[in-house]
């Protein structure tokens, strides 16, 4: 059977070998088969935008000799990620290096890299030269909604440890998220928790704000979410995880309930947990909760419930990989 594919990005700086140092300590990975990738932009834009300046001539021997030196130090820089790779004990035939010229811009070329076969693209949110801006820049934006045939990791300063939080919102891609961290990370000792913030009003209602939610709504999604709950763990049983390793929280914006105090009220079972000050929204709630119990790595589904817009896209997937910065997000 042949290994499953790793698409790395790489973007030739000390930030992008920090990637690795994420990838090295992740187990399943070392199981897989690992492309580092590098889109070479040769003469950076700038240059081009003098046009037809009389000035100016892309042929001259000096760009070509810098651009010869940048090509040199990629090629270098590559082959030093690969030694990192198989110094943590990756084997050195499993490893890949592909540096392509640009052809039809950065992020189209990565998605034509990323249509061949791999099991999930991992990236960092900035680093520089060809990437700079990952996430927050034009080419995120594009690279990001278009991926949506793979799952993206976005890889995160924070040691993963081996503590997953997965966000649950009911859909059919949240459900596919706690598929997909079964067949990953099943069997190898994960601790994983299943965690739910009940909706406000806010996510339907533009102008209201996300914490109001009507309190004679809450312990009705309260109970359909346990239901849930059940048939998850179910899946991530039969995946490999052990019944003790998996917890189940539901969180609920204090806006549910009349309150002068800011904060969320939580669910483990049946048992509520003390208020917790300062969440506001349900990406709040699940960086807060990564953060105080220790998860290294955020899993969330692409789409929300809405069959409109895009999870990724949409107001608390973008906050959860912006407000989380140290944690890595898997989008599923």
């Amino acid at each position: 059977m042949a290994k499953q594919k790793l698409l790395v990005l790489m973007d030739a700086s000390d930030r992008s070998l920090d990637t690795l140092d994420y990838i090295r300590l992740v187990p399943p990975f070392t199981e897989m088969r690992i492309t580092l990738f590098h889109v070479f932009t040769g003469v950076p834009d700038e240059f081009w935008d003098l046009g037809d300046h009389p000035l100016f001539n892309p042929e001259t021997r000096e760009l070509k000799d810098w651009e010869a030196r940048k090509k040199y130090e990629v090629a270098v820089f590559m082959e030093k990620a690969r030694e990192t790779l198989m110094a943590a004990g990756f084997q050195g035939g499993d490893i890949d290096i592909n540096i392509q010229p640009r052809n039809r811009g950065i992020a189209r070329d990565i998605l034509d890299e990323a249509g061949k076969g791999y099991a999930a693209v991992v990236m960092r949110r900035r680093g520089a030269g060809a990437l700079e801006g990952i996430i927050l820049g034009s080419v995120a934006q594009k690279l990001i909604s278009a991926l949506t045939f793979l799952p993206v990791i976005v890889a995160g300063r924070h040691p993963p440890g081996k503590k997953i939080l997965i966000g649950v919102d009911g859909s059919k891609h949240s459900i596919r998220a706690v598929d997909y961290v079964g067949n990953i990370f099943g069997g190898r000792g994960y601790d994983v928790c299943l965690f739910h913030v009940i909706r406000g009003i806010g996510s339907f209602v533009p102008d209201m704000p996300d914490y109001m939610v009507l309190p004679e709504y809450v312990e009705s999604a309260r109970l359909k979410m346990t239901k849930l709950f059940e048939t998850l763990r179910g899946k991530l049983i039969s995946a490999g995880f052990r019944p003790e390793h998996i917890l189940e929280k539901i969180t609920v914006l204090s806006g549910a309930i009349p309150s002068p105090r800011a904060g969320v009220m939580t669910y483990v079972g049946d048992t509520v947990m003390p208020t917790r000050s300062g969440v506001y929204s349900r990406a709040g709630a699940i960086v807060s909760e990564a953060e105080e119990e220790g998860y290294g790595t955020i899993v969330v589904g692409r789409k929300g419930l809405s069959a409109v817009k895009e999870f990724f896209m949409g107001r608390v997937s973008s906050k959860v990989i912006h407000g989380g910065r140290k944690f890595t997000v898997w989008v599923i």
